[in-house]
């Protein structure tokens, strides 16, 4: 009788949690905080700024947007496209804002807002490298091409490569310290983070593809199983989009051109 009762009670306490946690917005607003994940690696999207530990870019302005409407303080959470996943779905943030490529597989896994911008695929090479000079000149046999784990791009070039080696790395900063010491010739990016390398170095060179590659859509990832939450945020997009701030914002971080106001 005394393992009954004590399976009994540990079900109902598992409801609580689950609905403790599917309940999101009224515990956001019941605690006064948001929590937002975000890869504060990624430039004019969520860069943490060492000089002044400030956090800059378009979707880390957004977050203190989404706070300020719904009256509460915002906590910034860091994560990274390998550990999205993981980051949402045990609750370590409410929600992740950070630029994130709207794919098939994600979406098996979590929920996506209405996309806020939308980004081809880039290649970052150095100015000095001989082999690779022009998209064409990319998947070559003897080329190697270095992508992120957990981002878009290892998925793309996974489908996309036929000769070239694919060289899969988890590290920060990994991909340009593997193209500008030589042992890669390429990696692969996006519209914000290649507008950050030719700002920041002096060996980086940008290749552009030579007609649309893989335009992906940006939004931000969530839990299934929370509508109310969901529709607040859903409506905060609109808001954003109709009274002109993430236009502004857009502007402001450099991201006008890949913006989505629809």
């Amino acid at each position: 009788m005394l393992h009954i009762k004590i399976l009994f009670y540990s079900v109902i306490l598992f409801q609580l949690q689950l609905f403790a946690q599917n309940n999101t917005l009224e515990r956001i607003l019941k605690e006064k905080e948001l929590k937002v994940c975000v890869w504060p690696e990624y430039y004019g999207i969520s860069y943490f700024d060492t000089r002044n530990q400030q956090f800059t870019g378009i979707d880390s302005d957004l977050a203190v947007e989404l706070s300020k409407d719904l009256g509460v303080n915002l906590k910034f959470v860091n994560s990274s496209f390998a550990t999205l996943i993981n980051d949402v779905t045990s609750f370590k943030c409410d929600i992740a804002m950070f630029a994130i490529g709207d794919t098939p597989q994600r979406r098996e896994k979590v929920r996506f807002t209405t996309a806020h911008l939308s980004s081809d695929v880039y290649a970052i090479t150095t100015k000095d490298n001989r082999r690779v000079q022009k998209w064409d000149d990319m998947d070559k046999t003897g080329n190697i091409v270095a992508v992120a784990k957990g981002t878009y791009h290892e998925a793309i070039m996974k489908d996309k490569l036929k000769n070239a080696e694919l060289l899969v790395v988890d590290k920060m900063h990994q991909r340009e310290e593997e193209v500008q010491s030589g042992r890669a010739d390429v990696f692969m990016t996006d519209y914000p983070f290649a507008k950050k390398m030719l700002a920041s170095t002096s060996w980086a060179m940008l290749i552009e593809p030579n007609t649309t590659y893989q335009k992906t859509p940006y939004a931000w990832a969530m839990n299934y199983d929370d509508n109310e939450f969901y529709d607040r945020v859903e409506q905060f997009l609109k808001d954003i989009k109709n009274d002109g701030r993430l236009l502004k914002l857009a502007k402001k971080n450099g991201l006008e051109p890949i913006v989505n106001l629809k």
